[in-house]
């Protein structure tokens, strides 16, 4: 009896033990798994905001801190920008947005968008189930797709593409979630150039965000991005049209980078 029990014994722990396995890499395989060599926790980029020769304001884009959310780490991105109070008695701006997002798929959790300009403010957030394909606002519940983004998330999302191979002309599709809708969200690439700024000289590509909705600032037309290139691919300009004129937005400093910014001359 002893050498029959032992054996069976044996034999169902080997069992549960596979079964654990096979149960763990099913919640592991849950999501996408991406490889993100451009940022990290830490990370924070700071820029001039210039409205003709004028500074206008100053941004921040920063990853502070790992968040738990929904049973996953998140990389809590904050995105922040003010008007100098020379500029204030013009127009007055206070703009935050935050991103929770995956740090093992790159997708969002959570987007609140926190918008104070001159005498237009709104609030704004968002929760998205994407187990479930939900998206959970103060306004309803919505379909999502699975992976779908916010405007920041896909911001840092695009940081990791490879754009190697890309000619001019080609894109990138997307999908933005903002306010009820999920909308097309493109990201065009339009070549290499070296450009020069106060944070330094660097070899970029220019990207074209093809933003219909929900964008980090009020645009006419098109936003163009440089961005190193490099495996950080950190921004080193913005340029958006606005009602008059446009807005450029230069990198002043950085810090906690997630690697070796070669792209500077």
């Amino acid at each position: 009896m002893t050498s029959k029990f032992f054996p069976s014994i044996l034999f169902f722990t080997l069992l549960i033990i596979l079964s654990s396995n096979d149960f763990s890499q099913s919640a592991k395989s849950e999501f996408r798994k991406l490889e993100n060599k451009a940022f990290k926790q830490g990370e924070k980029l700071t820029f001039d905001v210039k409205y003709g020769f004028v500074t206008a304001g100053v941004a921040t884009m920063q990853i502070p801190s790992i968040k738990r959310i929904s049973g996953r780490n998140a990389y809590h991105v904050l995105f922040e920008v003010s008007s100098v109070p020379s500029f204030d008695w013009i127009y007055k701006v206070r703009d935050r947005y935050e991103s929770y997002l995956d740090v093992e798929g790159l997708f969002p959790w959570r987007f609140e968008q926190h918008i104070r300009e001159g005498g237009y403010s709104r609030d704004f957030s968002a929760f998205f189930d994407q187990r479930r394909g939900k998206a959970k606002t103060s306004e309803g519940e919505y379909e999502i797709p699975k992976y779908v983004n916010d405007i920041v998330s896909a911001f840092y999302l695009a940081r990791t593409f490879d754009y190697s191979e890309m000619m001019v002309g080609d894109k990138i599709h997307l999908q933005n979630f903002y306010k009820d809708k999920v909308y097309d969200l493109d990201v065009k690439y339009h070549g290499k150039e070296r450009i020069e700024v106060t944070a330094g000289t660097f070899d970029c590509i220019i990207v074209e965000p093809l933003v219909q909705e929900g964008g980090l600032f009020k645009s006419e037309g098109s936003i163009l991005v440089w961005l190193t290139d490099d495996d950080l691919k950190i921004p080193v300009k913005v340029k958006t049209k606005v009602i008059i004129g446009s807005i450029d937005a230069h990198l002043t400093k950085y810090e906690g980078l997630a690697g070796k910014l070669t792209a500077k001359k």
